[in-house]
């Protein structure tokens, strides 16, 4: 092969390369992207203002998500979507907190242990329904649907998490909004760790959103706790 014949197709593999990691980048964005755009307008950062609970719609039921737990008590991140749940609820602003997390091996039990943290702060017994079976985030959201009857929510997570989620809820059918944790200001290094896997948590919410429609692991059968939870609290 000649000089410049060899020069040409070495040219033509990196313009290739580049098209091709560009195209990788579009692609790993895009899911992000999406997130993004269908949950603007109905998210709020909480605490961001002395009067933060009025910005956030009002709605039958709160949705918190669960995160991990050790020893039976709350992660400093999950205690602090728990206490913005008990504002919001305190607030008027919902009648019920659905508690949804993973209880799916022996010895660990988010839910419970959500709902002892919200007992322990003053939170009466019967605003507060369990889902057992929140294994993600889509199963929270369709589980919250199909399962407990909900049809609209405010959805309580970190900010680094509240576009997924809000966008996940209302992909599943739901009227959602959500509220979020600025939890940059307290814990930098673990919420920008967090915020980089939302590129692949995106992704693959997307697939089950949008085009697999999935399941959740464990589907069902039909729940009356939150109806009742909703009756209780008028």
């Amino acid at each position: 092969m000649s000089l410049a014949a060899s020069v040409r197709a070495s040219r033509t593999a990196l313009r290739r390369c580049y098209q091709a990691a560009v195209a990788l980048s579009v692609l790993a964005v895009a899911p992000l992207t999406w997130a993004w755009l269908a949950s603007s307008g109905h998210r709020v950062v909480a605490g961001s203002s002395p009067g933060w609970t009025a910005e956030v719609p009002q709605a039958p039921v709160a949705l918190v998500l669960g995160a991990a737990v050790h020893g039976g008590h709350p992660s400093p991140m999950l205690a602090r979507r728990l206490d913005i749940a008990a504002e919001l609820y305190r607030a008027g602003r919902v009648r019920a907190l659905l508690l949804s997390g993973d209880n799916g091996r022996r010895g660990y039990d988010e839910p419970t242990a959500m709902r002892d943290y919200l007992l322990a702060r003053g939170v009466p017994g019967r605003a507060l329904v369990l889902d057992y079976a929140g294994f993600d985030t889509w199963d929270s959201c369709v589980r919250a649907r199909d399962v407990f009857g909900a049809t609209r929510l405010t959805v309580v997570t970190q900010v680094f998490h509240l576009p997924r989620a809000v966008a996940l809820c209302r992909a599943a059918g739901l009227e959602a909004s959500g509220a979020g944790d600025d939890s940059a200001r307290r814990w930098a290094s673990t919420t920008y760790a967090y915020a980089a896997r939302e590129f692949g948590a995106a992704a693959k919410g997307f697939l089950d959103a949008v085009v697999l429609r999935s399941e959740p692991v464990f589907p069902g059968p039909r729940e009356t706790t939150l109806d009742a939870a909703l009756r209780a609290g008028g």
